[in-house]
């Protein structure tokens, strides 16, 4: 017997996990944004495979979250080959849910993945090169039991790849029908435009950046990312809109023996959380509570507020996380005073 969770933000049961069937509400609450200038709309909310979804997960709450998260209009899921842990776990977890579950929905899915980072030894595993990317995308296409990927993304800069090479790369997925889109990660914005006008001229679908963003990393500000997406009409997705879980009600009152601050130390480090910092959260918290909303779903409505970002992408433990993130776009407006607040308090 398994435990299902729908639009409405009850639970239902499900006695055979082979019979799931979605809920017949799913679209009615979800904001659907376009893509930059392109055809395709994400969800406001997208849940992102990074934690959660490796060997050390419990395979029951994976697909719980899965279920959660697509009965509430949620229909993209984010992945990368050295997603897990182990590298390529996550991908293949998410292929037995696809294969078991969800893959009756394959075409009210989004489904991306990635290459860029450390994945298998050698020169060839790594980076940006046409052996690496080609041969990863093949690798996925496996391990989640796919003939073609949505979004396939560069996921970071390569100083030493001529970017013509990795771009021709991207192209040819989408020319061998293994990618209908491709998408760039962790680039700034000069990158960006040297990339748009590289993949414009093969006539190959670029159409989104995926970069961290939120109240407390203004990097993609900084940079010349998010203005120069924004004049090109190519989407943002934003990862660790949350801060890594800081920007939550989990360190109000210091750090929880049960946080990942103390049980994962691989992305939220200890040091982080000053006590100057921890005033900082305080302060948001109350911005949030006159808002009516959590400080994690004025934090998400932060990122989304000015419609430069196509989606937030966030990840959960459990099901009950994903229904508590997608009461963000409930409030996505913002006055002026408020956003003064913010940022007076950083």
């Amino acid at each position: 017997m398994t435990v299902q969770a729908v639009s409405t933000g009850v639970f239902r049961i499900q006695e055979d996990k082979d019979m799931y069937t979605a809920s017949d509400k799913r679209y009615e609450k979800m904001l659907y944004n376009r893509c930059g200038a392109s055809g395709l709309k994400l969800p406001a909310v997208s849940l992102g495979l990074w934690h959660n979804f490796g060997d050390t997960g419990n395979f029951e709450n994976m697909r719980q979250i899965c279920f959660t998260a697509f009965d509430n209009g949620i229909t993209h899921f984010d992945l990368a080959n050295n997603y897990g842990p182990e590298p390529g776990s996550a991908e293949k977890n998410f292929g037995r849910i696809l294969k078991e579950d969800l893959g009756q929905y394959r075409d009210e899915l989004i489904i991306s993945t990635k290459a860029g980072y450390d994945m298998w030894e050698g020169p060839y595993g790594n980076w940006g090169s046409r052996k690496y990317l080609l041969a990863s995308l093949d690798q996925s296409l496996k391990r989640m039991g796919l003939e073609y990927v949505d979004i396939f993304y560069h996921h970071r800069m390569d100083p030493e790849t001529p970017l013509e090479e990795t771009m021709g790369a991207l192209a040819q997925a989408v020319r061998s029908g293994k990618a209908l889109y491709v998408g760039l990660s962790n680039y700034d914005g000069p990158a960006l435009r040297k990339a748009e006008e590289i993949l414009d001229e093969m006539h190959c679908p670029f159409i989104i950046n995926q970069n961290r963003y939120s109240i407390f990393d203004r990097t993609i500000e900084e940079n010349g990312l998010k203005s120069t997406a924004a004049e090109l009409k190519k989407g943002i997705i934003a990862f660790s809109p949350l801060a890594q879980g800081l920007l939550t009600n989990r360190y109000l009152n210091g750090i929880p023996e049960d946080s990942r601050i103390r049980t994962d130390g691989r992305f939220l480090k200890e040091g982080a959380l000053t006590e100057e910092r921890l005033q900082q959260i305080r302060s948001l918290n109350g911005i949030a509570a006159g808002r009516g909303q959590t400080l994690a779903e004025m934090a998400l409505s932060w990122v989304l507020r000015d419609g430069i970002v196509t989606s937030v992408l966030v990840g959960a433990s459990r099901p009950q996380q994903v229904l508590d993130n997608v009461k963000a776009i409930e409030n996505l407006e913002f006055t002026e005073e408020e956003l003064k607040k913010i940022e007076e308090i950083l």
